[in-house]
């Protein structure tokens, strides 16, 4: 890979926004500020939704979680915050009760449970909380905790050796850039929002598809390493309001942001790339003042010189 110092700000890149999605697959919620953990941001992906067998639900196969609101404490997003007895994820959806979870560690356990490659245990929220998924859902299922006590769910060590998530596709964090979005929408006979692509981090001020090229980063002085670009399933076809189906934005990505488009010379897995993984190296390390901001500046330390470089 050929890779160069940079060591200046992306021209005037910062982060504009930043988002965390509790339960996978459902809806997201948008920061000022996020706390950062071992796995990710703080909360990101610690619940979901599972069926019988205790197989992972996503919107590829149940869109309807699209239209599950989530809510924690606000305070729960300040750094060193600790939930007591009355905090609570607040979980809404259309035609649906209020469900409220305990913050507090569930004392149930869910054998069995497993997400792509992974399978483990996980913490059980209950029958208060599989009644309530069963019926939105019309088929039996489950709402699930990561055990961070008892399991580790690595990151694929070809990529990022040592770093762990909990319930998220792949990786920790997700980068996308509003230039990026930009570009694309403009091809777009009916632009889409960013929803649709379910990043964690989202900067403006810098060239469409920068991000891809970005190897190391810093945010507010903590390290980011883009170890991946990210190659995108059915869920951003989904509109997220409405949970209906298409061809796009896939179809127009195809065009321009394929493998065969931007790595001819490599084997081509016909995957279309948008956004990029990353992973937070202080995120290993003990101590406070893990915390990035929306407005905090991008300074780029390290990148490649084409997509082509880039790691897929």
């Amino acid at each position: 890979m050929a890779e160069f110092e940079v060591g200046v700000a992306a021209a005037n890149a910062k982060v504009t926004s930043i988002f965390i999605y509790p339960i996978k697959s459902c809806r997201g919620i948008t920061l000022f500020q996020a706390p950062i953990s071992t796995t990710g941001f703080r909360w990101d992906r610690q619940w979901l939704v599972v069926n019988s067998k205790g197989r992972a639900y996503t919107q590829r196969v149940e869109p309807k979680l699209a239209l599950v609101e989530v809510e924690l404490p606000k305070e729960a997003f300040s750094e060193g915050w600790e939930p007591n007895n009355n905090s609570y994820l607040v979980i809404t959806a259309p035609g649906m009760d209020m469900l409220k979870i305990p913050l507090a560690i569930p004392s149930e356990t869910a054998d069995g449970v497993s997400v792509w490659e992974w399978c483990g245990s996980a913490l059980d929220e209950g029958a208060d909380a599989s009644n309530w998924f069963s019926k939105y859902l019309g088929k039996p299922s489950r709402l699930v905790r990561f055990n961070e006590a008892l399991e580790i769910r690595a990151v694929n060590p070809d990529y990022a050796s040592g770093y762990k998530v909990m319930f998220s596709d792949g990786y920790p964090f997700l980068l996308l850039s509003q230039g990026s979005m930009d570009a694309l929408n403009a091809l777009l006979k009916e632009p889409i929002p960013v929803n649709r692509f379910r990043p964690n981090i989202l900067v403006d001020g810098c060239e469409p598809f920068s991000e891809d090229l970005w190897t190391e980063i810093k945010i507010s002085n903590l390290a980011f390493h883009g170890v991946k670009l990210c190659d995108r399933c059915k869920v951003p076809t989904i509109n997220q309001e409405t949970t209906v189906a298409g061809p796009e934005p896939t179809e127009t990505l195809r065009k321009f942001r394929s493998d065969e488009f931007l790595f001819p010379n490599k084997k081509q897995q016909k995957k279309v790339y948008f956004g990029q993984n990353l992973i937070c190296a202080e995120s290993l390390a003990q101590g406070k003042g893990k915390t990035i901001k929306v407005g905090d500046p991008i300074l780029v330390v390290k990148a490649v010189s084409s997509p082509a470089d880039a790691p897929i």
